[in-house]
């Protein structure tokens, strides 16, 4: 390079002459920018950047649950619309879509919910979950729906939430608790306070 110009790479953060330029190996710090000869092949250099690799939080996918059993496959859009539905018995596949949706697997759900594995394996031939299991696993599925919107669609980390105990129900998990009416009451009261920044 001819004399006249001076390029100097440094680390730190403060310095004279025309300011930092950010490069992949530290900073560039130019005192003089007078040389035409050198000056196109300077600034591509300084044009380029490293690109950094998504962070770990922005590579989760975020999800949203409008609609109760929206986490089911469900789009019931009223709520008598639902009652039917659960009425009639729910489809096998709405376990599945949980499951899918939770990273829960079929097995544990289908514990939480009391459906023994024989009976399990009979529900999937069959296609059709009861009346009483279908219930169960909408109440299953409200739970793990308002945990993922009190984590902003963070699905991961509602899941890891609902099976950590909490000492506010008596040091039960939220989702083993959330098998029982009065249990999922619970949990939601809790949700609901947490929502609200207090913090039992």
């Amino acid at each position: 390079m001819q004399s006249g110009t001076e390029v100097v790479v440094v680390k730190r953060k403060t310095g004279d002459c025309c300011g930092p330029e950010v490069l992949p190996f530290g900073r560039i710090w130019l005192t003089e920018w007078q040389n035409p000869r050198y000056t196109p092949g300077m600034r591509q250099l300084l044009s380029r950047r490293r690109r950094q690799p998504p962070s770990r939080a922005s590579e989760r996918q975020t999800h949203r649950y409008d609609l109760p059993g929206s986490s089911l496959g469900l789009s019931a859009d009223r709520t008598d619309k639902l009652i039917r539905a659960v009425r009639k018995g729910l489809s096998f596949k709405t376990l599945e879509s949980l499951s899918r949706e939770s990273g829960i697997s079929v097995s544990e759900v289908a514990s939480i919910i009391e459906i023994p594995e024989r009976t399990l394996a009979r529900r999937k031939a069959e296609g059709r979950l009861a009346r009483d299991e279908s219930e169960r696993l909408l109440r299953i599925s409200s739970i793990f729906e308002k945990a993922v919107e009190l984590f902003n669609g963070d699905v991961p980390e509602a899941v890891a939430w609902l099976r950590r105990p909490r000492r506010a129900l008596a040091d039960h998990a939220p989702l083993a608790y959330s098998g029982t009416e009065l249990g999922a009451r619970e949990v939601e009261n809790l949700i609901g306070q947490l929502e609200y920044g207090v913090f039992p």
